[in-house]
């Protein structure tokens, strides 16, 4: 509390008469005043944002696994971590600064890769990560195949990959300057 304001000071609850222990909150606070309207209202918005992110975790398979050990926790926030940069870099903000360089060769390429019957125009990130996933899949499959090319020797197949991989590589990510 910052010295010299009035705090507020009050309950948050469902039923102001009989104040149910599981539905009822003590709050301090020192945000000007009606603590029920001010505080009340925002702290609401609690449980609609936990059960967005329970949604987002679900959609995204994360719900799925329970780690207990620290190291496997530390990989598990690594990878969540390297996938949020990874997707944020091709945001909206990042792509139109690159736009704007027209003769761009990444631009030439984003043209080509649109084409895809899967690739995802809008804005959000579910449909940036979705064209991220179309990029890197031609990778992920060659590794998938890769044992079975051992086994079934096919340089058509190999070669075919390889060239679809290298243009896959010419796909750059969104950088600001500076």
């Amino acid at each position: 509390m910052v010295r010299g304001e009035q705090s507020g000071i009050g309950f948050l609850t469902t039923d102001s008469l009989e104040l149910p222990e599981n539905s009822t909150w003590f709050v301090m606070t020192n945000l000007p005043g009606d603590i029920q309207k001010s505080v009340g209202n925002v702290y609401g918005l609690r449980t609609w944002i936990e059960y967005g992110l329970k949604q987002s975790k679900n959609e995204l398979g994360w719900a799925d696994y329970r780690l207990t050990d620290y190291s496997e926790i530390e990989k598990w926030w690594e990878i969540v971590y390297s996938a949020y940069l990874m997707v944020s870099l091709q945001s909206e903000v990042f792509r139109d600064a690159d736009l704007e360089k027209t003769d761009s060769p990444s631009n030439l390429c984003l043209d080509k890769f649109q084409q895809h019957s899967w690739w995802d125009k809008a804005k959000g990130w579910k449909n940036v990560l979705n064209n991220l996933r179309l990029i890197t899949q031609p990778l992920i499959f060659f590794c998938l195949i890769t044992p079975w090319l051992k086994v079934f020797h096919i340089p058509s197949l190999k070669n075919g990959f390889l060239q679809l991989i290298d243009l896959m590589n010419e796909f750059n990510a969104y950088l600001p300057d500076g």
